[in-house]
């Protein structure tokens, strides 16, 4: 599949598993609370308009909220070259981060973008946020057919890093909520561009600089 660059350091590797595990645990415990099927729980308790108005949202959300956290799993080991002594792991771990974006968790986050909180200007922000999740993960697997490996990767990578925009928007949010402590909907306008902006720009840079 796709790795870091074979010469990092054990210890920076390390950092990186440690610091991926504690925040995929915070997300995983944000996934529980809806199971199963709640309704009336975080994020849902500001949604009852879309809840009660529109049928389909709900399984628009179950289905995004439910896969994306395989979605980051998946895309994480196949990166970090973790393999468990398994023959094709990357691939397979691959195969499922690309299959579970394609068809669900991308095309329901477009969706949901749609009806996201705030205005115009936030809403935007996701659906951009969607469609580009979707375009990266879909030229990386094409780039994976044609064997264009070299490509194939810097476009995974592009990929992941839109798919840990549910993890950089929560840090964002934090840190403008501790130093500002603004309204929490100007917070939701602010942080809706910068879980994904930073990132993106962040792995072109390394991109272009041969770092990955």
């Amino acid at each position: 599949m796709l790795s870091l660059k074979k010469n990092i350091p054990i210890f920076t590797k390390t950092l990186l598993i440690v610091g991926f595990a504690y925040f995929f645990w915070l997300m995983l415990k944000i996934t529980l609370e809806y199971v199963p099927l709640k309704t009336d729980v975080s994020f849902l308790m500001i949604k009852q308009t879309e809840v009660e108005g529109r049928p389909e949202y709900l399984w628009f959300f179950y289905t995004h909220v439910y896969t994306s956290i395989f979605v980051l799993l998946a895309g994480f080991l196949a990166i970090i070259r973790i393999d468990f002594g398994l023959k094709n792991f990357h691939r397979n771990a691959g195969k499922i981060y690309i299959f579970l974006i394609l068809f669900l968790a991308a095309p329901s986050g477009i969706y949901m973008g749609i009806f996201a909180n705030g205005d115009f200007f936030a809403k935007t922000s996701f659906v951009i946020l969607g469609c580009l999740w979707w375009f990266t993960t879909c030229k990386a697997y094409q780039l994976a057919r044609q064997k264009k490996f070299k490509e194939h990767k810097q476009w995974m990578w592009r990929s992941f890093a839109l798919s840990i925009s549910a993890l950089t928007l929560r840090i964002w949010k934090v840190i403008i909520v501790y130093l500002f402590h603004p309204d929490p909907m100007d917070v939701y306008e602010v942080v809706a561009w910068l879980g994904w902006v930073p990132n993106i720009i962040l792995i072109e840079y390394l991109i272009r600089k041969k770092q990955i």
